[in-house]
C-alpha cells in the first residue's frame, strides 16, 4: 500500500479529530457559497518574524490575486493545529495546506530535508537555481506525491547562524550532553557529537531557553532572534552555522484539494509562493545587518567555531546523508542537489566571489 493510500484510508470522515503526538484539529475547513475557500495551517506562532510574514504575504497574495473567488484562510501554530501537526491535518484532508519548513518533517520521509536545508548544503541562490532550472521543483512534486501533496517553495531566510550558547564552544566534546534546539538532519548530525537534540516550535523555544531546558538554540539569525529575545538570555552568539546556509520555506497542498481548483487558482497559487520565497529571502537579508549592529551594542558577544569543530560538523553530516543513501528517492535528490550545488558554485565562485572580495578590499 502507498504511503499516500494508507493515509487516505486512516483520516476520520468527521470535521473534529486527533493528530496523535503532535496537536489538535478543532475543525474542518469550510467553503464558502460562491468561492473556494482553503484552511492553511503553519509552524509558526504569530508574530515570528520572517517566516509568519511569509505564510501572511502568500494568503494575503492569493486573496488578493483572486478577487474573492478564492480564500486562503490563514491558521497559526496553536490556532487550529499545534506543534508539528500541520504536515498529518494536510495530508490526512483535514486541512487543506501548510506553510512549513520542510525538515519538520522527516520523520514521514528524510528527503523532504533538502527543500530546507541539509548540513553543508546550499545557500539560498543556489537552492533557487536548483529548484527553477535544475530539476528541484519536480522532485518536490514527486515526493509530494508519495503522501498527497502539490508543493511549492515559499520562503526563505538566507543562511541562518549558529545559534545562541551559555557556554562559549572550544571543541567539538563541547557539544556532548549539551541540550540544544535544531530540527532536520542538521540536529541529526549534533547528536553524532553527543548532543542532546530537541526540535521545538519556534514560538516554545525562548521558553525552554530561559527556563534552562535548553543550553543552547539556533533559530534563524539576527532580525528574528532579537525579534524573538534570545539576547535576554545569554550572549553568546556564533553567527555562522553548518546546518542551513540558505533555508526553504514551503507551501504544501492536499493533492485532491488541488485537482479541483479551477487552473487560474492552482496559477495563482504558484505564483504567490514564488513571491513570497524572493520577497521573505530579502527581507531577512535587508533586516540582519542592523539588528545585528543593536544586539552588539546590546552587550552580544559574536563568535565563529574553531576549525576543529566544523570539521566534527562536516564528518558528522556526511554520516548522516549517508545513514539514509538506502532510500531510493532520498538518493535521488541528494545527487540531483549536489550536482546542481557542484555546478552552481563553480561559476559563483570564480565571478560572485572573487568580485565581492575585490570590491572589499579596494574599498577598504
Amino acid at each position: 500500500m502507498s504511503r499516500r493510500k494508507f493515509l487516505k484510508g486512516s483520516a476520520g470522515a468527521a470535521g473534529v479529530a486527533a493528530v496523535a503526538g503532535t496537536g489538535v484539529i478543532t475543525g474542518a475547513p469550510a467553503i464558502a457559497q460562491g468561492r473556494e475557500k482553503l484552511v492553511l495551517v503553519t509552524s509558526w506562532g504569530r508574530g515570528l518574524a520572517g517566516v509568519h510574514d511569509a505564510a501572511q504575504r502568500f494568503a494575503d497574495s492569493v486573496n488578493a490575486m483572486s478577487d474573492g473567488t478564492l480564500e486562503i484562510d490563514l491558521k497559526a501554530n496553536g490556532e487550529l493545529v499545534s506543534g508539528f501537526g500541520q504536515f498529518d491535518a494536510v495530508t490526512s484532508g483535514q486541512a487543506d495546506m501548510y506553510h512549513a519548513a520542510d525538515y519538520y518533517y522527516v520523520g514521514q520521509h528524510p528527503g523532504f530535508a533538502f527543500f530546507t536545508a541539509v548540513p553543508f548544503g546550499m545557500t539560498a541562490p543556489e537552492l533557487h537555481n536548483w529548484y527553477y532550472h535544475m530539476g528541484g521543483h519536480d522532485l518536490h512534486r514527486e515526493i509530494g506525491e508519495e503522501f498527497g501533496l502539490v508543493s511549492f517553495l515559499a520562503g526563505n531566510t538566507g543562511a541562518q547562524a549558529g545559534g545562541w550558547f551559555r557556554e562559549e564552544i572550544k571543541s567539538a566534546d563541547d557539544f556532548k550532553g549539551l541540550k540544544f534546539r535544531m530540527p532536520g538532519l542538521g540536529g541529526k548530525a549534533l547528536g553524532k557529537l553527543g548532543a542532546s537534540v530537541q526540535a521545538l516550535p519556534g514560538s516554545e523555544v525562548y521558553q525552554a531557553l530561559a527556563s534552562g531546558a535548553l543550553d543552547g538554540t539556533e533559530w534563524i539569525g539576527p532580525w528574528a532572534d532579537e525579534k524573538a529575545g534570545f539576547q535576554e538570555i545569554t550572549k553568546k552568539f556564533y553567527t555562522s552555522g553548518f546546518h542551513e546556509p540558505g533555508a526553504g520555506l514551503s507551501v504544501a497542498v492536499n493533492a485532491d484539494r488541488f485537482a479541483g481548483l479551477k487552473p487560474a487558482h492552482q496559477k495563482m497559487i504558484e505564483i504567490a509562493a514564488a513571491e513570497s520565497n524572493q520577497y521573505t529571502l530579502h527581507q531577512f537579508l535587508a533586516n540582519n545587518s542592523q539588528a545585528l549592529d543593536r544586539l552588539t551594542a546590546g552587550g552580544v558577544e559574536t563568535l565563529q567555531f574553531p576549525d576543529d569543530v566544523w570539521d566534527a560538523f562536516g564528518a558528522a553530516s556526511n554520516e548522516v546523508l549517508e545513514e539514509n543513501m538506502d532510500d531510493e528517492l532520498f538518493a535521488k535528490i541528494h545527487d540531483s542537489v549536489m550536482s546542481s550545488m557542484k555546478l552552481s558554485s563553480r561559476w559563483t565562485g570564480l565571478s560572485d566571489s572573487a568580485y565581492t572580495a575585490q570590491r572589499d578590499r579596494v574599498r577598504g
